[in-house]
């Protein structure tokens, strides 16, 4: 058979419907693989880096691989980006790209280029991948794809990448003879994880026991392990409040009285003083980056006991020292804790549990106190949440509007919030919605700010194409707000390259075909409904004061409790159980 066609075969038996692609040349055949089929579609979106947007959306939506392919040259290093957003953010994706006729490549001569668009991605990728690979003969493609497939999805998700140069594409091959990777001794030697002991089960589970002040903080990994219902029974079985990391929002709904919030650098001020008042932190896939504890990592919980439960070894004791280092699976520990916990009486922390509740009530996120009609994001961000249960996930795009949602916006039981971490790249929610809905079925809802949705607009053409029920809200400012609001802060005011006045978005989207609809004051927020009730896309763009910032926020060299617009220090010292980072001796 013509290999082209056996990669398609593959990727099929790997569960893809689609593959988010944006022809060239280089690519042609494997394209012209998938147009001979009717059980996997290819998604042409306007620019690559779409594709490996709505790829990586694609497969956290649907928890297997997101597949995305680009032509030699421009087109691969155009899909750097979004392959750099699955790597921080560990999300299993096969990216690949069509290379020129290896007779045409210059392999180790000393010249830049021979063939046309001939790029030497593969050496491009690898910092940014997991297994990046050039396949210049027909006879390893096998192995090729099954070792690529396997280690984007082992341990620690990411992406790979496989180069396929267009004479190999079009190459006959008999699949009967290929060599399997799963046949391999690299194969044997990478199989296996390591089970937790009974010992360390009976450790964590005694520091459970003897906690006054235990919580919970949730990362990104009880997603990416497929671990929310072993979570959920955890949480179940030991009552323990839960905070969570921006990549570990939505792994229990926001109903959930144990639920406390949002931690970190743009966090609610009551799930800082919360986790900054604990004496046992249970740390679930999350790799603790500064975000999450500010610019003092030895600050950080300082007062608790700490257990750190990662897939990924190099994550643990790095930014912050913890007493106990679980390298495992998260659903795998989840699963043995949960067994060790089966006759476990819940210990008494009613105190604890009412003092993080008075700390919600004598707390709540406002990003300014709002007069008269004004419209306050995050009251907003709540507005918009009690009405939008129905979306499958809701995508936000990078900038103050995805503090505020991530603060305010209330996740219900089975949504998705899909957040771009590590990289956090503007331009990324309105194609990472074409993933999601793809995967789901279901309406997405995209949240973005007038910066963010312009970087990748060409994709409203693809959304109408495939009339994808996809509704879309703009927080327009006309800033650049987060870093504006930087400048205000660093910079005397000085807000170079951060405001610009705006196309109009309202005529933008119109020229689409997409119903668009506005509000500036919270006397029309009624016009939501409006919006909301399109069949198909729609727009809605809720106009906001240039001056807009998000509150609280942490500044450098201050501990996560100790966050922007400052409290009395007598009112600090009177909520916070353990020191003021003034009155404690700091370890160099």
């Amino acid at each position: 058979m013509k290999l082209s066609d056996y990669v398609i075969d593959c990727l099929k038996k790997e569960g893809i419907s689609h593959v988010f692609e944006f022809i060239g040349g280089a690519i042609v055949h494997l394209l012209d693989s998938i147009s001979l089929r009717n059980d996997i579609e290819c998604i042409s979106v306007r620019h690559e880096q779409a594709g490996a947007f709505a790829a990586e959306a694609y497969a956290r939506m649907n928890g297997k691989l997101g597949v995305a392919m680009a032509t030699s040259g421009p087109g691969a290093l155009n899909l750097l980006t979004g392959i750099g957003s699955c790597y921080f953010d560990s999300v299993p994706c096969l990216f690949i790209t069509g290379q020129v006729n290896t007779y045409e490549y210059k392999f180790d001569k000393p010249v830049r280029q021979i063939g046309f668009q001939e790029t030497d991605i593969v050496s491009v990728a690898k910092p940014l991948t997991k297994y990046a690979e050039l396949v210049t003969d027909p006879k390893n493609i096998r192995y090729e794809l099954e070792k690529a497939v396997y280690l984007a999805q082992k341990g620690r998700p990411g992406p790979v990448l496989l180069d396929i140069p267009m004479n190999v594409q079009r190459a006959d091959i008999d699949p009967d003879t290929l060599e399997s990777f799963y046949e391999s001794e690299e194969y044997y030697k990478l199989e296996g994880n390591k089970a937790v002991s009974i010992e360390c089960l009976d450790h964590v589970v005694s520091l459970i026991k003897d906690a006054k002040r235990p919580l919970v903080l949730a990362g990104g990994g009880v997603r990416l392990s497929n671990a929310c219902e072993e979570l959920k029974l955890f949480l179940d079985l030991t009552g323990l409040p839960l905070v969570s990391s921006l990549m570990g929002l939505d792994v229990i709904p926001h109903s959930n009285p144990q639920f406390v919030g949002l931690i970190g650098s743009y966090g609610n001020r009551y799930s800082n003083l919360a986790l900054a008042n604990c004496d046992l932190l249970i740390i679930l896939g999350s790799r603790l980056d500064s975000r999450q504890t500010g610019t003092r990592p030895d600050t950080f919980a300082r007062g608790a006991k700490k257990i750190h439960v990662d897939i990924d070894s190099l994550e643990l004791n790095n930014k912050v020292q913890v007493d106990i280092s679980i390298k495992s699976d998260l659903r795998q520990f989840l699963s043995s804790l949960n067994s060790a916990l089966v006759n476990f009486k819940r210990p008494n922390i009613s105190e604890w549990q009412d003092m993080i509740k008075t700390l919600k009530e004598k707390y709540p996120t406002y990003s300014f106190k709002p007069s008269e009609n004004e419209i306050e994001p995050n009251r907003f961000m709540e507005l918009l949440s009690s009405k939008s249960g129905h979306f499958g996930a809701v995508c936000l795009d990078v900038g103050q509007h995805q503090m505020w949602a991530s603060q305010s916006f209330e996740i219900q039981d089975g949504q998705r919030l899909i957040n771009s971490g590590g990289m956090g790249a503007m331009g990324f929610a309105l194609p990472a919605a074409i993933g999601a809905a793809l995967a789901s079925s279901k309406e997405v809802l995209v949240i973005a700010g007038d910066g963010g949705i312009q970087l990748n607009i060409q994709e409203l053409d693809t959304i109408t194409r495939l009339h994808l029920p996809i509704k879309i809200v703009v927080l327009n400012n006309n800033s650049l707000g987060m870093v504006r609001q930087f400048q205000d802060l660093y910079m005397d005011g000085r807000q170079q390259s951060t405001v610009n006045k705006n196309p109009s978005f309202n005529a933008v989207f119109k020229a689409y075909g997409i119903p668009s609809y506005q509000i500036d004051s919270s006397d029309n927020v009624a016009i939501v409904d409006e919006f909301l009730s399109v069949n198909g896309p729609s727009f809605l763009e809720v106009r906001l004061e240039k001056k807009t910032e998000v509150h609280p926020k942490l500044v450098v060299n201050r501990p996560i409790e100790d966050m922007f617009p400052y409290l009395d220090r007598k009112e600090l010292k009177e909520i916070m159980l353990i020191d003021l980072v003034e009155e404690m001796d700091i370890p160099k």
